[in-house]
């Protein structure tokens, strides 16, 4: 496929240490290589939220190696969709992306009986956001 024809997604929250790791680790799977995806955090966390990494491996997907990090200006230069999901003014705006915002909760100090509904709700989020970029989610 040519690459200026791939779509590229910046997912943004604060600590890049849950929703954002969620979203990009759905879009990377269920977009089959057909999206450039990225995420990134405006006030980084250390590591993945434990019960983040517990939800999504509930599903297959395997975020322990993860590493939350910083958001820049370039990697919002550089998409041309970005998510956001909870940054506020923190998340920078340049003209002529197309901005989503995602309200959803923060799993932040959660338990992974909280982080399902999140994860799931990402999930659904992310299924949607592929059939408007026109692209068929991976099976």
């Amino acid at each position: 496929m040519n690459t200026s024809t791939v779509a590229s997604v910046l997912f943004v929250c604060v600590h890049n240490a849950g929703r954002s790791q969620m979203a990009a680790a759905f879009l990377t799977r269920l977009g089959g290589g057909r999206v450039r995806v990225r995420s990134a955090g405006s006030a980084p966390a250390d590591a993945v939220h434990p019960a983040v990494v517990k939800a999504m491996a509930e599903v297959g997907i395997d975020l322990s190696a993860e590493t939350p990090e910083v958001l820049t200006a370039a990697a919002v230069q550089s998409s041309d969709v970005v998510v956001t999901m909870g940054c506020g003014d923190a998340c920078p705006y340049f003209p002529g992306k197309r901005y989503l915002d995602w309200q959803l909760d923060d799993p932040a100090g959660q338990g992974v009986e909280a982080v399902r509904p999140i994860r799931d709700g990402i999930e659904r989020l992310v299924r949607g956001l592929l059939a408007d970029l026109g692209i068929e989610a991976a099976a």
